[in-house]
């Protein structure tokens, strides 16, 4: 579902629940619904459409009794209104309404492959463990605020350094930096640990003493870099449990990259 739809679906829920006192004898209730079809303008809800949306708020841990049942049936027969309106005034025939229709209908159906492909190949724990002590490896247990100057050539990092040693200002200097994310803020780049940089500039930089500057540019994909530490400090890493879950998702991740990179093989796409 994309931001608009839920924000017509946040929107239905609220109208639903706004009005759910008023509509106390207009509608049934959610037991009523349990035990037969609701209907409005002589269409019927079907009553699984209401069981599987208790069962995707339950996935999430929401409640689920009478009162959100309730709230819950209100707002399937606010959207039923609704789309019976949208139909009376044609717009299920409009391009743009059927391109929206078949995009959400892919979409259900690529979700129950994933699904159906994370069950057959679950990321386990082990793996999650694993790689846990990669990234806590990589990030390492300090942040560095670094100043960089970025440039085509080792000959101009060179004469930075030495306008550098001979007092000019960091700032300054930093203007004629590539880096255009950086340049304007005197080649501030911010705390972040030795593991965010590619490992030229990360090997200087966790050599470098607080304050200090690197005596000879250093090279990268990028060009040559004249690197500053200005400040150094202690983070420990996450324990195990507080970052479980954004592993495990980042390893399905990779796990549906793997299966949609075995699709694209076998496909025919021309």
């Amino acid at each position: 579902m994309n931001f608009r739809a839920l924000n017509l679906a946040a929107a239905l829920l609220a109208i639903a629940t706004t009005t759910a006192t008023a509509q106390d004898k207009a509608a049934p209730s959610a037991q009523a619904a349990a035990n037969k079809p609701i209907t409005v303008n002589g269409k019927p809800i079907p009553k699984a459409r209401l069981e599987f949306i208790v069962k995707q708020r339950a996935a999430q841990g929401q409640p689920d009794n009478e009162q959100v049942r309730r709230t819950l049936l209100d707002n399937l027969i606010n959207q039923e209104l609704l789309s019976q309106e949208a139909e009376r005034k044609g717009f299920s025939k409009s391009p743009d309404i059927q391109i929206q229709i078949d995009l959400s209908r892919q979409a259900a159906l690529a979700r129950a492959v994933v699904e159906d492909y994370l069950k057959a190949h679950p990321v386990r724990e082990d793996a999650i463990k694993s790689q846990y002590e990669v990234v806590k490896a990589q990030r390492g247990d300090k942040e560095y605020r670094a100043r960089h100057i970025l440039v085509e050539t080792e000959a101009t990092a060179k004469e930075l350094i030495d306008k550098l040693k001979k007092g000019e200002k960091f700032e300054d200097l930093a203007k004629q930096s590539k880096d255009p994310g950086s340049k304007d803020r005197g080649g501030d780049l911010d705390w972040a640990s030795a593991g965010n940089y590619v490992k030229p500039f990360a090997d200087a930089l966790s050599k470098l003493d607080k304050g200090k500057l690197t005596d000879a540019p250093v090279q990268s994909q990028f060009g040559w870099h004249v690197i500053r530490l200005d400040d150094v400090r202690s983070t420990p890493f996450p324990p195990f449990d507080q970052v479980k879950q954004q592993i495990q998702n980042a390893l399905q991740d990779q796990e549906v990259q793997k299966l949609v990179g075995e699709l694209r093989a076998k496909a025919k796409i021309e």
